[in-house]
């Protein structure tokens, strides 16, 4: 079981890093604007977190077989028969929510930034009308 929860965090890790690379782009897009980088990071966050969250719920559901984590384990570590299987979906399950855990700190940690900026006078962006 630990060799699974270490290639599941291995895998879903990846994955949420390269997330929080097309984040941190955007949010380097509105560079101009201090506040409107911070809230849209923050939103953009949140939304992975919730992604992420669905994914822990259905994660006991699927097939071991269609995961990334079981490409990565040997012969040995892969789960067979059905309790196994259970263990494995709910080693990824919590992996999941681990990640959606510091994903919702860091969107907080975003709002917190963008309403901190506020609160000293920068003001969000607003499109000519």
């Amino acid at each position: 079981m630990g060799e699974i929860r270490q290639v599941a965090v291995d895998c879903i890790g990846r994955a949420v890093m390269f997330g929080s690379l097309a984040i941190g782009c955007i949010m380097i897009g509105f560079s101009f604007d201090p506040v409107s980088a911070f809230r849209s990071g923050a939103l953009l966050t949140l939304a992975m977190a919730l992604t992420l969250i669905l994914k822990a719920l259905t994660a006991g559901t699927k097939n071991p077989k269609h995961t990334e984590v079981w490409l990565y384990l040997d012969e040995k570590s892969r789960p067979v028969d059905g309790p196994a299987r259970r263990v494995f979906g709910t080693v990824i399950s919590d992996v999941y929510k681990l990640y959606a855990r510091i994903a919702l700190g860091v969107a907080a940690g975003f709002f917190l930034v963008s309403v901190v900026l506020m609160l000293f006078g920068q003001k969000g962006y607003m499109p000519p009308v």
